[in-house]
């Protein structure tokens, strides 16, 4: 490869990508951009569906989120709260629980508590992860030991000791499958602790970081106006197909065949869609068995239209399709528009109204389901998960692998933030940045 002069080309035009490719031109680099999609954004998509402006993947945000808030701020951007809910409805222990909103947050306080259990030793600074595993650690030694054993099994093993109810167990079943978007039975507990230290080791704060606020002019506002300062080419529609990488620069090969060099690439492809792109030399063993192994991201975010005005919030363990659902929208034509999450985007036709319908009956059988939408992220082939949260034994031995290269390629997206990892365009934006600044530190 010939190198040539300061110039960084980005694979993603999402968040990441973005942010990437604003901090380069901030400090004089040629940029280029390829993105697979015909749209920027990556998995943030506000699209018009069923007659509303709708977050098709990621949607909220919280001023305790230091980059994207920073951005927030930076683009004039306004926030909104989520609503707060009437009723409540859970499914555990096989009986059909009904009560306020405050009835379902109590049942989940104890399990909660147990299963956040060590979040504050294990992560005393929550930025940075792995801290106890490094050679600065100097508190209690058997933390180091801990925590990696806290690595391994699933997020409800805590609740195995007989001491919690079968609707304890349950709701937090529910609630962890939509959190990480996956089967709870193969997630890391770490990544639930992690979460927790992220929110002062407070449920009520996790929850509101993570499903209260919203952006005024929905996540488009944000991205576009990022765009819109960047003064280098977007290729939309152009998929990379090959990277080529070494130590004095950097090669992409488009899926039409043609070539651009560069002195470096940044790649912020999704883990779940790392496979579609050929490597060369090939990514280091560590890397490449995260990539075959995937996140465990196998779900999926519905919307849904039902007749009149409802305020509640449901939950469901198990084998339910949909594991979460609440109202999110009341629209002037009489109808509310709720939200929900599943762990497994191959149980749930995400436009089938019938089968959603008969989804809702374990909850409330009074419901006339109207319409329904979503994208299937993990059946994307350029992001092959919704939000990439962690299997057992990957929150210590996967993402970090992807932070060193030792060539001119650099990895950047959620998946592989220190902060809230794969959940949020927080980690998005903090990864672009960190990209960003190590490329131009290392091309001087």
């Amino acid at each position: 490869m010939v190198p040539l002069t300061n110039k960084v080309l980005v694979v993603g035009a999402g968040f990441a990508g973005l942010i990437a490719a604003r901090e380069l031109r901030a400090a004089g680099s040629e940029v280029e951009i390829f993105e697979a999609r015909d749209r920027i954004g990556g998995r943030a998509w506000t699209e018009q569906r069923m007659g509303y402006t709708l977050e098709l993947g990621a949607t909220w945000v919280h001023w305790m989120q230091p980059f994207v808030w920073s951005e927030i701020v930076r683009y004039g951007q306004t926030i909104y709260p989520s609503p707060e809910y009437e009723r409540a409805y859970w499914l555990g222990g096989g009986v059909l629980h009904e009560g306020a909103e405050d009835d379902l947050d109590a049942t989940l306080q104890r399990p909660q508590a147990k299963i956040f259990e060590g979040s504050a030793e294990f992560f005393p600074y929550p930025h940075d992860p792995l801290y106890v595993l490094s050679p600065d650690y100097a508190g209690p030694a058997d933390v180091p030991g801990r925590f990696r054993a806290a690595d391994q099994g699933s997020v409800l093993d805590a609740l195995r000791d007989g001491t919690f109810s079968q609707e304890e167990i349950d709701v937090c079943d529910a609630y962890w499958a939509a959190g990480y978007n996956g089967d709870p039975a193969t997630a890391s507990p770490l990544m639930a602790k992690h979460w927790a230290a992220l929110s002062d080791h407070r449920l009520s704060l996790l929850d509101e970081q993570t499903l209260k606020f919203k952006l005024t002019d929905g996540m488009r506002g944000l991205y576009e106006a990022i765009a819109a300062d960047l003064r280098c080419p977007i290729h939309l529609s152009t998929p990379v197909s090959r990277v080529e990488h070494g130590q004095d620069g950097a090669r992409i090969t488009l899926e039409d065949g043609s070539v651009r060099e560069a002195d470096a690439v940044i790649v912020t492809v999704p883990i779940g869609a790392l496979g579609q792109v050929e490597f060369a030399p090939e990514l280091p063993r560590p890397m490449r068995r995260v990539v075959d192994e995937r996140t465990n991201s196998t779900g999926f975010k519905i919307w849904i239209k039902i007749e009149g005005h409802h305020s509640f919030i449901a939950t469901a363990p198990g084998q339910s399709p949909i594991a979460m659902t609440k109202s999110e929208y009341f629209l002037d034509d009489g109808t509310t528009i709720l939200v929900g999450f599943g762990p497994d985007h191959t149980k749930i036709n995400l436009q089938d109204t019938a089968q959603v319908q008969q989804i809702l009956r374990q909850w409330r059988p009074d419901l006339t389901v109207v319409d329904c939408d979503g994208h299937d992220w993990c059946a994307d082939p350029w992001s092959g998960e919704t939000w990439a949260t962690v299997k057992s034994g990957q929150f210590t031995d996967g993402w970090h692998h992807f932070h060193n290269t030792d060539s001119r390629l650099y990895f950047a997206g959620a998946d592989f933030a220190k902060g809230w990892n794969g959940v949020v365009v927080d980690g998005a934006i903090e990864m672009g940045i960190t990209a960003a600044r190590r490329v131009l530190r290392e091309l001087g």
